[in-house]
């Protein structure tokens, strides 16, 4: 066709065969132009009183649309919650955080550690406190918490799993330690409980440090099954390597 047109306009040829060629209608601003500079996807009104006419449709229906979509708007906002500053939103953390360490250092509550206490027994974290020096134990995942869901344990949470675990020193000298506490299901293992013991295991090896283990427990969780035994297969895998 583009060959056609440039034939078509050449001075030496005939216009003649090209008569069956339709030219586009002029337009109001006597172009042959089918749609309009501004927008080109919009074709040209012919009177001055048709296009004032779909100005004026156009015009209200934007107005209802835009009221339509201020209604929806502000009712979806009406159901949000209100947004919360930085800061708030730091302090709320912190209070969570403060709460859930708080928990953490009790264990199984206060009415088992008053009955470790009858019994003459030291708990988890006193016996720490005696094994190595003052204030340079760092506990890691203390706030780890199992993830078994069966026999009622999805309404129970204890924060650090019944298992006090991380780095400190003894006379100066860098050790691992862990810790059972027998106040949290009587110190049985989880699978959670032995990802904390085999933690700081596979640090010690790699750092070439001692690590000491504390063991209060009354064996494997029952309530997880397979995967308690499991989590005993990986600590002895690993007592087997440190040796």
């Amino acid at each position: 066709f583009s060959r056609q047109l440039l034939h078509s306009f050449s001075p030496q040829k005939s216009r003649e065969p090209f008569k069956h060629i339709q030219r586009p209608p002029r337009n109001l601003s006597g172009s042959r132009r089918c749609f309009s500079r501004k927008t080109s996807t919009e074709p040209l009104i012919a009177s001055r009183a048709d296009r004032r006419s779909a100005e004026f449709v156009l015009r209200r229906m934007l107005s209802r649309r835009s009221v339509t979509v201020s209604r929806r708007v502000s009712r979806a906002l009406s159901s949000v919650a209100p947004v919360q500053s930085t800061v708030a939103l730091k302090r709320k953390f912190r209070e969570r955080l403060d709460e859930d360490l708080k928990n953490a250092d009790v264990g199984g509550g206060e009415f088992w550690m008053e009955r470790q206490r009858a019994k003459g027994k030291l708990l988890a974290r006193d016996r720490l406190d005696i094994l190595l020096d003052k204030g340079s134990f760092r506990e890691v995942d203390k706030l780890k918490m199992h993830r078994c869901v069966n026999f009622g344990l999805d309404e129970e949470e204890y924060p650090g799993d019944g298992v006090v675990a991380g780095r400190g020193l003894i006379d100066g000298r860098p050790v691992y330690v862990f810790s059972q506490d027998f106040t949290v299901l009587g110190g049985s293992l989880s699978e959670t409980h032995a990802q904390k013991i085999c933690k700081i295991m596979d640090a010690a090896m790699k750092q070439g440090i001692p690590v000491i283990g504390l063991n209060d427990s009354g064996g494997a969780r029952i309530q997880e099954g397979v995967d308690s035994l499991a989590g005993y297969a990986e600590v002895f895998q690993r007592n087997v390597l440190a040796s």
